[in-house]
């Protein structure tokens, strides 16, 4: 009784012979091992770096006129002097105010009456007011800069971080040190104080004379006793809490009062010092070291925002400052602006001051060190969209110049600038999905924004903050939202092409399948602008690179197929009037440049040859006359010595088309203009292009008339000389050939000539062991070869044939090889 591996071997048919149920070719047992549809590589479109720093480059499209300058000068006189936001809304009427009728004893649920309040003593008002006018004349005296020495007569609020010490009969108030006498009560003669510059603290040089007793703030442990003693003349303990009510609200208005003494007194002490020293302007390098000095102690004070109310003083300083003219001196002082919350008309002309120190790529430095950029993603952050676009888009416009530098990278993403920017891209997408339109102004930042965005994108950490949001949905609704603005579509489509690049990212873009669409109304819209085109095939191309969903979708977009070919036909055509020589006085009409025009052929073509690898999508091109006449002729007209990427891609493309035998296929029609096409690249010393052919010989040479061809041509002599080749996939693309020759029984002798058979016993002893697929099509054609055979010596001769044996044996060994051969 046989064995099942005898029964196997009962009937020796080749490989190549189908069976009637399956009817295998020999190209899919081929495609068994190795598959024989191959996705297409080409490089990224190059994008030419600005020689100069504006907010809209040399090829814009947007006219002088019609977009924002990127030159321009701001003085002093260019701010405004009071920098109060506007209020909004109708000025309410003051609310009447009546007294309130004291409640009835029957509706109180104590029944002790409260004590009524004493009047309060007019001496009293006489004292504090008259201390108040004092205090107001002597800050409105002098030009800008009130006296070091002033204090004020009132004692206000002492804050929680504060600490009053009692027992020495010392307060100190936010570093001031000031006697029990000197806090408080009302003086007849002001304390002199002196400011101690490393301490940052007021020590009293004087006892005052008629020092009252503390406030009720401050003495608020002795006068507990008296407070209970009063509150005992009731039962109830309603009581007490309504008169500790009436003495906090009381304290609360002390406190208040508290406060803005102490920030008088640290007005006097430590900012009034350093404004003095900027008006002097003596040299740049002091100037700035005060700015430096200044932005701490106002940070230290709580002095920095929009509510401080000497906040106009020290604007009007600063303001002044600008005209000195100096970039270091310039950003020290924008930081401070920005950090006081300025608005409007100033807020815009500090961006542009900061925008243009940025346009010099050696102020790079200047920006890192001094910390500016924190200060303009603040503005982003913080500031109302709609009502400051235009400082927005000079703020952005230094964010985008400093993102091209390398070093900048890392800082911005750490502070969060990829979640910044896709924020305000998305309140953009809202505005303008409830307008209906897009505002000109929009326009003018998102170029920026997504300038920048293409800068950010290089960083892995970047990619994956972009992901982590969802951000590829957005900037598909901003292509779509602003696909007539060229500028903004482009630098969306470089953001594209750079991540698509990445796998992660790929397959997100590719997830979102209103992208298709989109990339189709752009080809359709900018069909011969080759900037935009060629990005977004190269986009298409990494999209169905390694993924069939993506290549059925958008097989299935509407026009998908028709758009291509429209595109192929308007490049090919500027291609070929660029290459027409001209004759005398012709002008040569303004097209893309060759180059330019083959670049989008070459992405193009990668595209074809990526949508053949559907099952569906494949047939479909290769019966598509004009597609397939246009490859041709490309093939044709185009040397691969001076075209060698396009070249190879069409080769590429023709491969994948021609492996479906299909009946109404183009290339099964064409095949011998192919094969007659393809001999000029197996004579060419390019080693990728000579691979590409033969894997199309290797399709094509199914079919009868090809292997004839192959003979009459000596191209199976070129094929047997490929095997000494040090690549494998080359040996493996000959050794395909070889094996569709051995089909015919009257081929086969061909594998002696050149000595075939010892060559492919030597690529089986050299990449065998590495390599089993190529390993199995050796047998293959060498099982063919030996069809029939009576002797292994008379068919492969002795020193082959023993070499196999030893070979096989050791293959045999293996687990691969049981499997393989089991199967």
């Amino acid at each position: 009784m046989l064995s099942p591996n005898d029964k196997k071997l009962e009937k020796l048919d080749p490989f190549y012979r189908p069976s009637v149920s399956e009817q295998k070719t020999s190209a899919e047992i081929i495609s068994e091992a190795r598959n024989a549809l191959r996705t297409v590589r080409t490089q990224r479109p190059f994008t030419p770096r600005e020689d100069q720093r504006k907010l809209f480059g040399r090829a814009s499209s947007r006219t002088p006129e019609n977009r924002p300058p990127s030159s321009f000068s701001v003085h002093a006189s260019s701010f405004e002097s009071s920098d109060s936001r506007p209020i909004f809304g109708t000025r309410l009427s003051p609310l009447e105010l009546k007294p309130k009728p004291p409640a009835s004893p029957a509706t109180e649920e104590d029944p002790c009456h409260s004590f009524p309040k004493p009047p309060v003593d007019p001496t009293k008002i006489r004292r504090i007011s008259s201390a108040r006018a004092r205090l107001h004349r002597a800050a409105s005296q002098g030009a800008l800069l009130p006296d070091m020495t002033l204090l004020p007569a009132q004692p206000k609020r002492v804050e929680s971080k504060e600490t009053v010490t009692m027992g020495d009969s010392m307060v100190k108030i936010h570093g001031i040190y000031l006697t029990e006498s000197n806090a408080i009560g009302h003086l007849s003669h002001p304390p002199q104080l002196t400011y101690d510059g490393d301490f940052g603290e007021i020590k009293e040089q004087e006892i005052f004379k008629g020092a009252a007793s503390l406030p009720s703030h401050l003495r608020r442990g002795r006068d507990q006793g008296k407070r209970r003693s009063g509150a005992s003349l009731c039962s109830r303990s309603s009581d007490r809490s309504r008169l500790d009510t009436k003495t906090d609200s009381k304290l609360d208005l002390q406190e208040k009062d508290t406060e803005i003494e102490v920030g008088e007194v640290f007005w006097n002490t430590r900012i009034v010092p350093i404004l003095r020293e900027l008006e002097k302007e003596e040299n740049i390098e002091t100037v700035c070291a005060a700015c430096t000095q200044l932005h701490h102690a106002l940070e230290e004070g709580n002095m920095l925002g929009s509510k401080f109310k000497r906040r106009s003083i020290l604007l009007k300083t600063l303001y002044k400052l600008v005209d000195v003219g100096s970039d270091m001196l310039s950003l020290k002082l924008a930081k401070i602006i920005l950090a006081l919350k300025v608005s409007g008309k100033n807020l815009l002309n500090v961006c542009k001051l900061i925008f243009k120190i940025s346009r010099s790529e050696k102020n790079d430095s200047l920006i890192q060190n001094d910390g500016i950029l924190e200060s303009l993603l603040e503005v982003l952050r913080s500031e109302e969209l709609q009502a400051n676009t235009e400082a927005f888009l000079y703020c952005m416009g230094v964010i985008k110049f400093i993102s091209g530098n390398p070093g900048f990278l890392h800082e911005m993403i750490g502070k969060g600038a990829v979640e910044i920017l896709m924020n305000l891209m998305t309140q953009i997408n809202e505005n303008t999905k409830k307008s209906g339109t897009c505002l000109p102004n929009s326009g003018h930042l998102l170029v920026q924004m997504t300038a920048t965005l293409r800068n950010l994108v290089d960083s892995p950490l970047a990619r994956s903050k972009l992901l982590s949001i969802s951000a590829l949905p957005q900037l598909c609704t901003v292509m779509g939202q602003y696909i007539g603005d060229k500028e903004v579509c482009t630098n969306v489509a470089r953001i594209f092409s750079k991540v698509t690049t990445y796998h992660d990212c790929c397959v997100a873009l590719a997830n979102y399948s209103r992208c298709y669409a989109l990339f189709l109304n752009l080809i359709n819209k900018y069909q011969k602008k080759q900037d935009l085109v060629v990005r977004i095939v190269f986009i298409l191309g990494n999209l169905t690179a390694k993924n069939n969903q993506a290549r059925e979708q958008f097989s299935k977009e509407k026009g998908s197929i028709p758009t291509l070919l429209s595109l192929f036909h308007t490049f090919y055509k500027l291609d070929l009037h660029s290459q027409k020589p001209l004759g005398e006085g012709e002008e040569r009409p303004k097209a893309p440049r060759p180059a330019q025009a083959e670049d989008v052929l070459i992405k193009l073509t990668r595209v074809l040859a990526n949508l053949a690898i559907h099952p569906s999508v494949g047939p479909a091109i290769a019966a598509h006359p004009r597609i397939v006449g246009l490859l041709l002729a490309m093939l044709e007209s185009k040397s691969i010595d001076d075209c060698e990427e396009l070249v190879i891609n069409t080769t590429a493309a023709i491969n994948n088309l021609s492996y479906y035998q299909v009946k109404n296929s183009i290339i099964q029609d064409k095949k011998l203009y192919i094969a007659e096409l393809l001999l000029k690249l197996l004579v060419s010393h390019n080693m990728d292009g000579i691979l590409e052919a033969v894997r199309v010989f290797g399709n094509l040479s199914q079919d009868h008339d090809i292997c004839d061809f192959i003979v009459q041509k000596n191209v199976h002599k070129f094929m047997i000389a490929l095997l000494d080749a040090k690549r494998q996939d080359i040996c493996f693309s000959a050794c395909g050939v070889l094996l569709n020759l051995t089909v015919d029984k009257d081929k086969r002798v061909i594998l002696k000539e050149g000595g075939g058979i010892k060559k492919l016993v030597d690529c089986l002893r050299d990449f065998g062991p590495t390599d089993w697929q190529l390993a199995c099509l050796v047998c293959k054609t060498l099982w063919n070869f030996s069809e029939n055979i009576t002797s292994a010596s008379s068919c492969f001769g002795d020193e082959a044939a023993n070499t196999l044996l030893v070979l096989l044996s050791s293959f045999l060994g293996d687990e691969k090889w049981i499997l393989y051969n089991n199967v």
